[in-house]
């Protein structure tokens, strides 16, 4: 009796003293202000286009303390929390004088601790300035704290410094935290038995973890459910229900996706928390899946890569940089979307459609696949055996290598490399080199990045987008002339989404097109839909060979188990635009029925004509010919040289009829730029570009 006497009177003490603080609070709260700042110390995050969670980085201390607003919680563990922890949260000013006379009143009466009194400001004051002990003096200044606390915080602020801050058991802080590490969500959709368990734990959060302590834990949550303040939230009988529910028995990881670009993208912005990016985590975790399902399947020193952008905005929608992040054996820090390597046959298409756009070759027209000469240059098919006659279709199909550099040396190497910087794509040439012939067969170094962006132009009706970096880039439209017109684009589309898929893999509706390079160094493979584009590289980032590894055999099947896995819906190539059909053999002109070229792999004709050339309209010319009055007049078109009967082609679309006049006429179908093609007897070509008033 003498024990609780001396409490009591000290408690009585206690809050008279208490009640003259408050008054003279104006001073003391200037002199020793509560350490707010402590609150700003949390976890660092990197978010998905939508907001969600990526993955998170530790707080120096080790502690996972994922920044939490309100409503970012369930509105239900928000209610159940204040019935529970602090009824009166809303009305009092830090303190509650009715719990805390309670308390003192059953003290008296029990001479034991029956209830405590501590309110959800107080607690907060313990979180942001823990004591070890609980002494008299401890709990005094813990109140002063709270009335310093809600002088200078709303009750909304309050409440999200607990929601950041409350322990739920090992380096765990924070209910966002929690409900990642127990449930594998997000809070903002609970359970009444979670809501519940996440109110219970910040009271023992060792004693009650439920990986460790399942019973303490489940103890711990009946608690909270049979409170009646807490029925009154829930409803009734939701408690009955909820105590029947599990307890979770282990801790899960918490989102760890994208860790390249993470890393990235702290390291460009090393003082701000949360780094929004422009991923979409379903893609991401589609990415990852596959690429950790094809890595086990690959030799341990192989690693892989995968870039997926929206050729609609250029943003980047996935991204992996390597097959696993912490694995040494495979050198996985190294980010081998941003590596140069050779693209292989990659680039073959791009010289298709150049040929396509030129009016060279219609996808019918045969060309030959046997030895060739090319000043020295000897290319090989990929097999070492050659296919005599074939289409063009199928040579880009079957992806053979002396059609292709034949086509590349008609149309040049030095314009295809100027056709890439349409699409801000700058492939590397080996040092003191100039372009040449090589560059079709993958004689060029290139990033799996900006091989996805030179394909984004491709699904996005040749017109170039400027990919982002998904962090600070911002992607955009490349304003300017198009990679390739829509045309050639289509005619490329076309025998792309025709190629058989990988063995075991079923058609997709993508167009996508495979390479090797030299050496068995590199295995690529790039698709596209009418929407998204893909690009997947397997290899070892030392640039070692890997004996057996090719495009269609190793990176296809990736290709097309992470379009599967991404989640996006096949969205429809685009349909042919006008003027873009595929000709029977018999139905093309007799210029582009044989694609035929002489042993210096020049377009063969005869030494009497010189090869036709466009002298009106002249390259370049801006011609007005009344297009915005709505009565187009016709352009006349003017040519010298060459042998009759010619061919002309506008933006790739035939003429009425075969000409053996020099001058023509053709009207335009609007306002714009176009491309004019010639093509005589001898299947030689001539183009110029002109814009039309």
């Amino acid at each position: 009796m003498k024990r609780r006497w001396k409490l009591s009177i000290g408690i009585s003490a206690g809050l008279t003293l208490l009640a003259g603080l408050v008054a003279g609070l104006g001073a003391a709260d200037r002199a020793f202000p509560p350490p707010l700042e402590k609150v700003l110390v949390v976890s660092t995050e990197v978010l998905d286009a939508d907001g969600a969670l990526l993955r998170a980085f530790a707080t120096p201390e080790g502690r996972w303390r994922l920044k939490t607003a309100v409503q970012d919680v369930d509105p239900l563990f928000l209610k159940m929390l204040v019935a529970y922890e602090d009824q009166r949260f809303y009305d009092h000013a830090g303190i509650d004088p009715l719990a805390l006379g309670r308390a003192a009143l059953q003290f008296i009466t029990n001479g034991r601790i029956v209830s405590g009194a501590s309110t959800l400001s107080m607690q907060v004051a313990r979180l942001i300035e823990p004591r070890e002990n609980r002494s008299f003096s401890a709990k005094f200044l813990q109140l002063v704290r709270a009335l310093q606390i809600e002088r200078r915080l709303s009750k909304q602020e309050i409440l999200e410094i607990y929601l950041t801050h409350a322990p739920y058991g090992g380096n765990l802080e924070g209910v966002r935290a929690a409900s990642l590490a127990y449930f594998g969500k997000e809070p903002r959709r609970l359970t009444v038995a979670e809501a519940a368990l996440l109110v219970a734990l910040p009271q023992s959060p060792e004693g009650r973890r439920p990986d460790r302590h399942a019973r303490s834990a489940k103890e711990g949550r009946e608690r909270v459910l049979v409170r009646a303040a807490v029925a009154d939230v829930t409803g009734a009988g939701e408690a009955e229900r909820a105590v029947s529910e599990a307890i979770p028995m282990r801790r899960l990881q918490l989102p760890a996706y994208a860790a390249h670009l993470s890393e990235a993208a702290i390291r460009k912005r090393p003082n701000i928390k949360q780094h929004k990016t422009t991923l979409k985590r379903s893609i991401q975790q589609g990415l990852e899946q596959v690429a950790g399902e094809a890595a086990s399947r690959l030799s341990p020193k192989v690693s892989l890569a995968m870039v997926m952008a929206d050729v609609t905005t250029g943003a980047i929608v996935g991204e992996v940089g390597s097959a696993d992040y912490f694995d040494a054996s495979r050198s996985g820090w190294i980010d081998m979307t941003r590596v140069l390597r050779s693209p292989g046959s990659t680039l073959k298409p791009f010289i298709y459609g150049l040929a396509f756009e030129q009016g060279i070759v219609s996808q019918e027209t045969i060309i030959e696949d046997r030895p060739a000469d090319f000043f020295g240059y000897r290319p090989k098919n990929f097999d070492m055996s050659y296919q005599g006659d074939v289409s063009v279709r199928q040579a880009l199909q079957l992806s053979l290598n002396v059609p292709a550099v034949r086509l590349l040396d008609a149309v040049g190497p030095s314009r295809l490399m100027i056709r890439f910087r349409r699409a801000d794509v700058r492939p590397v040439l080996p040092p003191n080199e100039a372009p040449g012939l090589a560059i079709g067969l993958g004689g060029v170094g290139i990033t799996l990045k900006d091989l996805v962006q030179a394909y984004a132009a491709l699904a996005n009706r040749g017109q170039p987008v400027q990919l982002g970096n998904g962090v600070d880039r911002q992607p955009m439209p490349i304003d300017g002339e198009p990679l390739l017109e829509p045309q050639a684009v289509w005619h490329v589309a076309d025998i792309l989404s025709d190629v058989l898929p990988p063995q075991g893999s079923r058609k997709l509706g993508i167009a996508y097109k495979t390479g090797t390079s030299y050496g068995y160094r590199d295995a690529w493979s790039v698709g596209y839909d009418g929407r998204y584009v893909l690009g997947a590289w397997v290899g070892r980032p030392d640039n070692g060979a890997v004996p057996g590894i090719a495009g269609y055999q190793t990176a296809a099947p990736i290709l097309f188990e992470a379009f599967t896995k991404s989640g996006v819906p096949i969205t429809p190539l685009p349909r042919a635009p006008a003027g873009a059909m595929r000709l029977a053999q018999a139905d093309l002109p007799i210029s582009q029925r044989r694609f035929s070229t002489t042993a210096g792999g020049l377009v063969a004709a005869s030494a009497r004509e010189p090869a036709p050339q466009i002298v009106y309209p002249p390259e370049g010319a801006r011609v007005d010919l009344s297009a915005g009055s709505g009565e187009i007049s016709p352009l006349v078109l003017k040519l010298q040289g060459g042998r009759a009967p010619f061919r002309w082609l506008a933006n790739g679309r035939p003429l009425d009829e075969l000409s053996r006049r020099r001058v023509n006429e053709w009207t335009p179908d609007g306002a714009g730029y176009s491309t004019l093609t010639v093509i005589d007897a001898a299947g030689r070509a001539a183009s110029v570009r002109v814009f039309i008033d």
